[in-house]
C-alpha cells in the first residue's frame, strides 16, 4: 500500500477522534462550572446559534435573579406598647380588618384612672379658691374706693388669688400628664390594613416596646429582587418583568421595574442553588405588579427581567 493512500484512510480517523475530545473535554468543563454558570453559557450557546431552517422566534435576553414580596415602606407595621402593663383587652385576630384608629389592645389603668380623678379633684377645689379669692378682691378694692378698707386686705387676698391659680395650673398640668399615660395604654391601629401576625395575648404582663400585631396593607406589596451585581447595568427603569414561584406551577405573572437603588448590599436571600455564592453582592431592584396575584407576603419569587438592550431594540422597532 503506497503511503499516499495510508494517508487518506488514516487522515479522516484522526479528526474523527480529536473532534470527539475536543467535545467531551467542553462538557467536562462545562459539567464542573457552577449551575448558575451552566445555566448562563447554554443560555449563550442558544442564542449565538444560527437556524438551520426557517427563523425561529427568540427570546429577548433576560435577568434571572430571586425575590420575595414585600411591602412598601409604611404599608406595614409592627405596633408596640409605650408603657408597661397588663393586657386586659385585646379586639383583634390574625387575618382581622383593622382601619385607622380602631382599637387593637388595651392594658390595664386602674391606678392612671385613680390618679387622673384625685388631679381633677384638686383642679376643682384650685378653682374654688379662685372664684372666693376674686369675689373678695372685688369686695376690698370697692371698700377701698369708698374709703370704707384697707389696702392690706387687697394684699391678702390679690396673693391668695395668685396662689389659687398656681395650684389651679399644677393640679391642671398633673391631669394633662396622665390622660397622656392613659392613652398609651389604648394601642390603636397607626394605618389601614389587616392582622398578620398577633405577637401578645390577654393576660400578659407586657413591657414598653412589646410586639403586640402586625398590620399591613396588602393591596400596597411588590418584589424586593435581588439582581447580581454582574447584571446591575443591564436593568432599566421600566423594564418588563416575568415573575413565578413555587406551589404555582405552570403560572406565571406581570410586573414592571419600578425603583434601582444606587448601590448594591450583601445578599439577604440565601440562595437554594447551592452552586450559587452565599457572600455575593446584589442590587435590590424593586418590581411592581401589573396585575392581581395570589402571592403572599414574605413569599419566596423567581423574576425575569428583560435586559437593556432588549428594551433599545424594542423602542428601535
Amino acid at each position: 500500500m503506497s503511503a499516499r493512500r495510508l494517508l487518506r484512510l488514516v487522515l479522516p480517523v484522526v479528526g474523527m477522534l480529536f473532534t470527539t475530545g475536543f467535545v467531551v473535554q467542553s462538557g467536562a468543563l462545562e459539567s464542573r462550572l457552577p449551575a448558575w454558570a451552566a445555566e448562563r453559557c447554554q443560555k449563550a450557546r442558544s442564542t449565538r446559534a444560527e437556524p438551520s431552517g426557517q427563523p425561529q422566534h427568540v427570546e429577548p435576553p433576560r435577568v434571572m435573579a430571586e425575590g420575595r414580596v414585600v411591602a412598601y415602606p409604611g404599608a406595614e407595621v409592627v405596633v408596640g406598647t409605650e408603657a408597661v402593663g397588663r393586657i386586659v383587652r385585646l379586639n383583634v385576630q390574625e387575618k382581622s380588618p383593622v382601619r385607622k384608629g380602631d382599637l387593637v389592645a388595651e392594658l390595664n389603668a386602674d391606678d392612671l384612672k385613680a390618679s387622673r380623678a384625685e388631679a381633677e379633684a384638686r383642679v376643682a377645689e384650685a378653682e374654688s379658691d379662685i372664684r372666693y379669692f376674686d369675689r373678695e378682691l372685688q369686695r376690698d378694692e370697692s371698700l377701698v374706693a369708698r374709703r370704707a378698707g384697707t389696702i392690706q386686705n387687697i394684699d391678702v387676698n390679690r396673693r391668695g388669688l395668685d396662689s389659687a391659680r398656681a395650684r389651679c395650673a399644677g393640679a391642671a398640668a398633673d391631669r394633662e400628664r396622665i390622660n397622656a399615660l392613659l392613652a398609651k395604654t389604648r394601642i390603636v391601629a397607626p394605618i389601614d390594613g389587616v392582622i398578620t401576625e398577633r405577637h401578645a395575648h390577654p393576660g400578659e404582663t407586657v413591657e414598653v416596646a412589646a410586639k403586640i400585631v402586625t398590620i399591613a396593607d396588602l393591596n400596597r406589596i411588590r418584589i424586593e429582587a435581588e439582581v447580581d451585581e454582574f447584571d446591575t447595568g443591564r436593568v432599566v427603569l421600566g423594564a418588563d418583568v416575568a415573575i413565578t414561584a413555587e406551589g404555582f406551577p405552570g403560572a406565571s405573572w406581570k410586573g414592571k421595574v419600578e425603583e434601582i437603588p444606587d448601590s448594591v448590599v450583601p445578599r439577604r436571600i440565601r440562595p437554594e442553588d447551592p452552586g450559587r455564592p452565599i457572600d455575593a453582592r446584589v442590587l435590590p431592584v424593586k418590581i411592581t405588579f401589573s396585575e392581581p396575584t395570589p402571592l403572599k407576603l414574605g413569599q419566596r419569587v423567581e423574576v425575569q427581567i428583560v435586559t437593556q438592550e432588549a428594551q433599545q431594540e424594542a423602542s428601535a422597532r
